[in-house]
């Protein structure tokens, strides 16, 4: 992948997605960034500028807008300076399944699964024809685990980890790699737009560390980067207990247990 490919984040106002802008802009790399919050995105991206001397521009776009969303889509298919698509934007669920209102279940799902998705599909064609080139979509572990009590926003992680991987599978023998970063509780500001006082929560990372784990995972060309996951043999073993289970799947009848 060269090194002088342009990076575009979604989210990138604060959070995991200003620090993957510094980050990146450490590397010598150019940015797209895109957010909402057009003044943070300027505040940011004069920063990076001079601090780094890199380009930066400024998209400012609402992911969960249709007519926003098609100006990065067509961004990232058009500008082949762009190799490396940080998928970031995000939000996480305020309140348990039965309090969800139809716009928050819209909303959360539009821009956590839909929006992600749409850009991913924008970029990749591109880059397979390149035949080089990255996608980075930032998941959670919740989205393993639907006992935590944000069911809404843990399958819209879900989504996320199993498009990654499906998309791993599809586009990595065509050179373009595909990254799942799946952080824990992180200290951002997703949790004060939800609603949660981030200081109630036993264990939170710093996202710079999380950010920095994701990237040695990102230069090891991993599929899953799970920086909270002291034990990588559990995922292993996830994954073996998964294929096995795939295995013993036979479609032709249904198992003797529910035959009469």
């Amino acid at each position: 992948m060269t090194t002088h490919s342009s990076v575009l984040i979604t989210g990138a106002s604060s959070g995991i997605g200003a620090t993957y802008a510094e980050r990146f802009a450490r590397r010598g790399h150019d940015l797209v960034l895109v957010a909402r919050d057009k003044a943070r995105l300027e505040a940011l991206a004069a920063h990076v500028r001079q601090e780094y001397g890199v380009a930066v521009d400024v998209l400012q776009a609402d992911l969960t807008q249709s007519s926003d969303l098609e100006v990065v889509e067509a961004r990232l298919r058009d500008d082949s300076s762009i190799g490396i698509l940080i998928n970031n934007a995000g939000i996480a669920q305020s309140g348990v399944f039965l309090e969800q209102t139809a716009q928050s279940l819209t909303t959360i799902i539009a821009l956590n699964t839909v929006a992600l998705t749409r850009l991913a599909s924008a970029i990749a064609p591109r880059l397979v024809q390149a035949g080089e080139g990255a996608i980075v979509n930032i998941g959670s572990v919740v989205g393993l685990a639907p006992e935590f009590g944000q069911s809404v926003y843990a399958a819209t992680k879900a989504f996320v980890q199993l498009l990654s991987q499906g998309l791993s599978h599809e586009l990595s023998a065509k050179g373009v790699y595909v990254q799942a970063v799946l952080p824990a509780a992180t200290r951002t500001e997703i949790w004060e737009r939800a609603g949660i006082d981030i200081n109630t929560l036993p264990e939170v990372m710093d996202v710079g560390e999380l950010v920095d784990a994701a990237l040695i995972g990102f230069d090891r060309r991993e599929l899953m980067t799970i920086p909270p996951l002291h034990d990588a043999a559990r995922w292993d073993a996830l994954q073996g207990a998964r294929l096995a289970l795939l295995g013993d799947v036979r479609m032709a009848h249904a198992a003797e247990r529910y035959q009469n």
